[in-house]
């Protein structure tokens, strides 16, 4: 298996499921991970090797169950935070009281344009229909539509959400608990840098888009 050309995440992953630590640096993850291979290999029994040379293989060495080309279009499944049951339950909770939550219009966003792009403002007139709760007026957001306080922020993955600009405040996040999400203001050049910067860290990005990698981009 060439764990070179894997993340950390995908190597942190194998390592969870062989029941491995999974600290430190992509070297180390990767040598821990050839070692566990090693230790698996000389514990085959030779009783299995003989079992599969007795076995009658059907297909020929020319049959292919997968064309080179269908191996890029297999699925890569996202990183996954590291959360407790509780937690979880809370987010499954929030995710259920999101769908019954009414959409926050501003007042008067039906009559310009430009209100309806915008996002929720307190009304503070004095004859304000909305503020005043008429009926056929759209809610109000009020301390009854909060959320539970322990999940507050957190992305519907589980991942808290930071904000990075350039690949230095990449350093020091933990790929178990943080994902990452880049700036609108930057460009793809420092974009990319901060797409591999990210997979050397094993840490998610949140708003990973495809980089047309021309020049010095590369």
């Amino acid at each position: 298996m060439e764990y070179e050309d894997m993340t950390v995440a995908q190597l942190k992953e194998l390592l969870r499921e062989a029941d491995l630590p999974v600290s430190g640096n992509k070297s180390v993850l990767i040598e821990r991970l050839i070692q566990n291979d090693e230790s698996l290999e000389s514990n085959v029994d030779d009783s299995v090797q003989e079992e599969s040379d007795d076995f009658d293989d059907t297909f020929d060495d020319e049959d292919d169950f997968f064309d080179e080309d269908d191996w890029d279009e297999i699925h890569t499944a996202r990183q996954k935070p590291v959360l407790d049951e509780e937690t979880k339950a809370n987010l499954a909770t929030r995710a259920a009281q999101m769908k019954k939550q009414p959409k926050f219009r501003r007042q008067e966003w039906f009559r310009y344009y430009r209100l309806s792009r915008t996002g929720w403002r307190k009304p503070k007139g004095l004859q304000s229909k909305q503020r005043l709760n008429m009926k056929y007026r759209t809610p109000m957001a009020r301390v009854g539509y909060g959320k539970i306080s322990s999940v507050r922020g957190l992305h519907s993955s589980g991942f808290e959400d930071i904000l990075v600009n350039n690949p230095t405040d990449l350093d020091g996040l933990d790929p178990e608990r943080q994902a990452v999400r880049i700036s609108a203001s930057v460009g793809n050049r420092k974009r990319a840098k901060i797409h591999d910067r990210a997979d050397d860290l094993g840490l998610r990005v949140l708003n990973r888009r495809k980089i047309n990698r021309k020049g010095d981009i590369q």
